[in-house]
């Protein structure tokens, strides 16, 4: 008689199994790196100079705000053709309020302590406004995203022109100046510090994680594996924070604002920029939104509902109230990279976002999220939108024309689609 209570033995796994090595999330970090090889070579060693890095980062940065939102309304299946136009509206907001408004009615100049703070609250408040009004239409009153948002991108680009009446408004508060990146960064020291205390928490994750995995009995990477993959994580943190400090300003600079870089102003000083506040940004943005999906109750039925809305629905999931809610979310994104954006200028001008809701999307959609709804990476999302400004810039420093390089741009988004179909082919047919 057999034995009834004789366990079954678990599958036996292969050695990529074993090793749970995500094939899409490295297929987009070795695109990027060989984008960063061919385009080194092509322009003699000067694409990943730390000058260059440096402005490839804070150039990246408003897209890549955007483009972690993005995610979850492609997950949902739905699409935000408006996100660029919302930044021009909201710049142009935060630019009139501490420019006219602020000083007209409270009497506060540009550099008062307060203004950088109530447009930046202003701001925000007008992108959850305006993308929750997107999303009630898009839940409650079933027009499609697709309509709505291709509507807004008409609105909300003319409205911002509106408010400005067509003129550039500027300068814009030094304090809020400093969000852009270019003048405000932590100096060598601190971005030391960020970098260690960076570093720590991610080794301690991993390895919080892998014993949440061994207590509950759950196959685990092998121990090399793992000190390989937090040795690379180690070095990738350190290896940045290294290159940005390697980016220094001479004395002539500093002597403007010294407070900028911790440095003396005193002869042949040199500081180093470090890490940009803009960065920062960005990395809080990166841990919100993924905590948000992994997480959280909101993370879960959106996952849900983009994998199955009429289950979702039925299982009791307010899919209408969860579709204005994203869409809130990715106004107040997209806020959040106007500053950035504008910051960076130094001014609000009538072009700032344009085409970024085209650049938002093919971002997250190089990084992995399925248009078919259901499947997206916040991670995924920024590396995607660090390629696209990666090819970018690099086409740009060959001296490829602006209409050659969105040839290039779009067959590149093309190529991710399809290469993404096949993988998930390949996955299924196993």
């Amino acid at each position: 008689m057999s034995d009834q209570n004789t366990a079954t033995p678990p599958p036996k796994r292969s050695f990529m199994q074993s090793l749970e090595v995500d094939l899409r999330l490295l297929g987009m970090v070795g695109a990027f790196l060989a984008v960063c090889v061919v385009f080194n070579v092509l322009t003699d060693g000067r694409f990943l100079t730390p000058r260059n890095i440096f402005n490839l980062t804070i150039q990246t940065v408003s897209v890549a705000i955007m483009a972690t939102g993005m995610v979850f309304v492609i997950v949902t299946r739905h699409i935000d053709l408006s996100v660029g136009a919302l930044l021009a509206t909201c710049t142009a907001v935060m630019g009139m309020t501490q420019t006219q408004w602020l000083p007209d009615m409270f009497g506060f100049e540009l550099g008062h302590p307060l203004i950088p703070w109530i447009t930046i609250a202003v701001g925000l408040f007008v992108g959850a406004v305006i993308g929750g009004a997107q999303g009630w239409l898009v839940g409650y009153q079933g027009i499609p995203a697709f309509i709505v948002t291709l509507g807004g991108l008409l609105v909300w680009r003319n409205v911002g022109w509106w408010l400005t009446d067509g003129a550039t408004i500027g300068p814009l508060d030094q304090t809020y100046v400093l969000f852009g990146g270019i003048g405000g960064t932590l100096g060598a020291f601190w971005s030391w510090v960020v970098g260690i205390v960076a570093t720590i928490i991610a080794l301690f994750a991993m390895w919080s994680a892998r014993r949440a995995k061994t207590g509950h009995g759950f196959p685990v990477k092998p121990m090399w594996a793992e000190g390989l993959i937090m040795g690379v994580i180690a070095a990738a943190i350190l290896g940045f924070v290294a290159i940005l400090n390697a980016y220094t300003v001479p004395t002539r600079v500093v002597a403007r604002d010294p407070s900028l870089f911790g440095c003396e102003v005193a002869e042949g000083c040199v500081a180093a920029y470090g890490i940009p506040y803009s960065v920062l940004m960005l990395i809080a943005v990166a841990i919100v939104m993924t905590v948000i999906a992994l997480r959280t109750r909101l993370g879960r039925y959106i996952f849900a509902t983009g994998g199955n809305p009429d289950a979702a629905e039925l299982s009791g999931i307010n899919t209408r109230l969860l579709t204005v809610k994203i869409f809130a979310m990715v106004g107040v994104l997209s806020a959040l990279a106007g500053i950035v954006a504008s910051a960076r200028l130094g001014y609000h001008t009538n072009d700032i976002g344009t085409l970024d809701e085209l650049r938002v999307i093919a971002a997250a959609v190089i990084g992995g999220t399925a248009l078919s709804g259901g499947i997206g990476t916040i991670y995924g999302a920024i590396i995607g939108a660090l390629i696209m400004q990666s090819l970018q810039s690099g086409m740009a420093m060959v001296g490829v024309d602006a209409p050659y390089q969105n040839i290039v741009v779009g067959a590149v988004l093309v190529l991710a689609v399809w290469i993404d179909i096949q993988y998930r082919k390949r996955v299924g047919t196993k």
